[in-house]
Formats: C-alpha cells, structure tokens, sequence
C-alpha cells in the first residue's frame, strides 16, 4: 500500500515540476519576454522525461512561433516557425484530441501559415526573391498540412501556389516553378492574369522538347480562354519548328477556318507559302511554284479585305506583282537574236508580248507601293520595320517609273526615299 502512495506521490511532484516550469514559460511568453520563455521551454523539453508530454511541445510551438514573428528578436534558430511547425505536428500526434489547439480554435497553426505568408509577401515587395521563395513554399507545406488535417476547406491553396511558382521563377527555378504552374493548370484554375500560367507551361514544355505536354497546356489554355490568339499563333510555331512545310499548311487552314476575321493568320500564310514558292533563280523554285505564289497572292489580297491599311500585306503584294514583272523581263532578255542576225518575227512578238506583260505586272503592282506610301509616309515617327517597309516601297517604285521613263515620278520618289530617316 505504502509503495503505491509512494508511486502517486512521485508521480504527483513530477507533474507539479513540468507544470511550475511550463507556467513559467507561459508567464513569460505572455511578457512578451521571448527569448526567456525560448530557454524555459527547451529546458523542460531537454529532460528526456518530457519528450512525450504533449503540452511541452504546445507551448513549445507557442513560443516559437512568437519568436518567428517578433521582428525585435534575435533567435539562434535558423527558422523559429519551422521548429513551432514541427513542435505542433508532434502535440497533435500525441494529443489525438487535440485538447489545447481546439480551446484556441487553431490559432497557433493559422497563426504559423499567416506568418510564412506575410514573411513570403514583405521578401516578395523587396524582390528578394530567393527568401519570398522559402518562405512561401513552407507556407505551402502548412497549406497542405491543414488540407491533409481537414482544417482548412480549399483543396488548393491557390495565391500560395501561385507566388510560389512566381518567386522560383524570378530566381530561374524554371523546373520548380513548372511544378508549381502546373499544380494550378491540372486543376484548370482561371481569373485575371491566370492565362500566363497555361502559355508559360507550354513555352516551357516546349522548350523541353515535350511537345506532348506543351500541347496538354495549350489544349487546357485554349479550352478555358478560347478567345486568345496565343494559342493558335503558338500552334504554328510549333508546326513549323517541326519542319514539315505540308503539316504548317495544314494548320494554317485550320486555324483560319477557326478564326477567318483574323488578317495575319492569312497575311503570314501568304508569307510562308511565297517564301516557299519564290527563289531569285528560278531553277530552285519547285515544280508548283506558279500554283503557290497564286495562293500565296489569294491570301494576302483576303488580308487586305480584312485590313486594308495594313502595310506589310500591300508591300508583299506589290513585291509579288514586281517579281511577277521581273521574271517576264528576264523572259524577254533570254529571247535574242542568232550572231549575226536579227529576231524572227515570230520571237520578236514574244519578247515584245513578255515586255508588255512586265509592264502590266509593275502597273499592277503601283497601287500596293503607293498605298504603303499613303499609310507609312503619312505618319511621323516609325519603327524601324516600317521605316524599312517604306524605303522598300520607295525604291520599288523608282526602279519601275525608271523603267517606264517617267523621270518626274522618278524624282518624287527618290526626294521621299532620301528623306526617310530624317523624316521619319
């Protein structure tokens, strides 16, 4: 009987110590004397007697995590919030009722999330990125710990996950920020700005060579922001790194059925299949070039019906007509009389007839260069793109009122063509 006293008693003053030292810690904390309630409670936690007593390691976690968000404080430990996240992950796992986080309605665990985020956010607005990154994938962590523990309701942490794929790119952890993004595209996440996500994953997949993700984004992308052009226009590229003109084509025809009111889908069309279809030396051009440079010419005019002011689809349109013009000339050059002789009038007629068909081609091609004139040299200050475009169409239609012997046109175009950079 003695010896049982004895036990209870034992038991009794062994309790009353770690509650003497722990109200001490707790006073202390209440103080706001920190740093003393920090030495208090690892005292008591040090006897190894104390190692699973679960209100230890509540306060504990208390206490740190006020030393984590006490700027005043100087603390030896590396992350003072981390240690209260772990002191709190092993109250609960000793303490399955929870006893003490219920009585705070969870505080000290919001309490810890709250402060990796606010901590994440301050490092964020200094673009110190690499500490808003740590501090918001820990904040992560308690995300899905209160997610795994049933005390929060969002299944995805979405800001969190966001500003953390963000600050690990921003530090180039391309690799980690894709797992980030791509925790938000899966879940098909949308509001304002969200767009970026789904275009920089299939950028970046993309650029991975995994054209089997990059296409998943743009699919998820395109599903949930159908009005963007990015998809179709990253489509394309796409199809033409592969290299396979026939297959670019095709997508091409695609994505115009998609969206017909759209001028530089059938503008760029007309680009790749003239560049395609036309070479200098005509032995290169392939065997349908005619049929090409035809469709290419249907495609930029049904540009210009969409934008008529549109100034790179009337310069290719007046350079398809010139080059057009240009191959009649070499044409009537190739036709020459035999050493000594003269053209049989048969041949004569030809190289007049390719002559005149010059002519007629360059005559077809003046509106487009003038209408480049009318819209570019209109303006004042250009880019430096149109600045070219101009001086393209300028020195275009010199050569032509050269050839047609009008020396007044001749003179007006070459003062613009001079004038250009001053001016413009």
């Amino acid at each position: 009987m003695k010896r049982i006293v004895i036990s209870c008693l034992l038991v009794f003053m062994v309790s009353g110590l770690f509650a003497q030292v722990a109200n001490k810690a707790k006073d202390l904390l209440k103080a706001n004397k920190i740093q003393e309630a920090k030495a208090e409670i690892d005292k008591v936690l040090a006897n190894e007697k104390n190692a699973n007593n679960a209100e230890a390691w509540y306060t504990k976690a208390k206490i740190y995590a006020a030393l984590g968000s006490d700027t005043t404080v100087k603390s030896t430990a590396d992350d003072p919030k981390w240690e209260a996240f772990q002191a709190i992950q092993k109250y609960m796992a000793l303490d399955d009722k929870q006893i003490f986080l219920k009585v705070e309605q969870y505080k000290p665990l919001m309490d810890i999330y709250q402060g990796y985020f606010k901590t994440g956010a301050a490092y964020y607005n200094a673009s110190n990125f690499e500490d808003a990154y740590n501090n918001f994938k820990k904040c992560l962590t308690v995300s899905e710990f209160l997610n795994e523990k049933k005390l929060s309701n969002l299944p995805l942490d979405t800001s969190v996950v966001l500003y953390t794929g963000i600050s690990a790119e921003k530090v180039n952890k391309r690799d980690e920020a894709a797992t980030y993004y791509s925790r938000l595209a899966d879940a098909k996440v949308q509001g304002e700005g969200m767009v970026e996500i789904y275009k920089w994953l299939a950028d970046y997949y993309s650029q991975k060579k995994d054209m089997e993700s990059a296409q998943k984004y743009i699919t998820l992308g395109k599903s949930l922001y159908p009005k963007d052009s990015f998809w179709a226009s990253y489509e394309l590229e796409m199809a033409r790194d592969k290299g396979d003109r026939n297959n670019l084509y095709a997508k091409y025809e695609d994505v115009i059925a998609q969206d017909p009111s759209n001028h530089l889908y059938v503008y760029n069309y007309g680009i790749e299949l003239y560049k395609d279809a036309y070479k200098e030396d005509a032995s290169q051009r392939p065997a349908n070039s005619a049929e090409m440079i035809d469709k290419a010419a249907v495609n930029l005019k049904k540009a210009l019906e969409l934008k008529p002011d549109y100034a790179p689809a009337n310069l290719v349109m007046g350079q398809i007509l010139y080059n057009q013009g240009v191959d009649f000339n070499a044409q009537a050059k190739n036709i020459k009389a035999p050493a000594g002789g003269k053209l049989k009038p048969e041949d004569q007629k030809k190289k007049d007839d390719a002559k005149a068909q010059m002519m007629k081609k360059f005559d077809e091609a003046i509106p487009y260069f003038e209408k480049v004139d009318q819209i570019l040299g209109s303006q004042g200050k250009l880019k430096m793109d149109e600045r070219s475009n101009l001086k393209d169409a300028y020195d275009l239609l010199i050569t032509i009122y050269d050839q047609k012997g009008q020396k007044d046109k001749v003179k007006i175009y070459e003062d613009k063509f001079n004038n250009v950079d001053k001016v413009h």
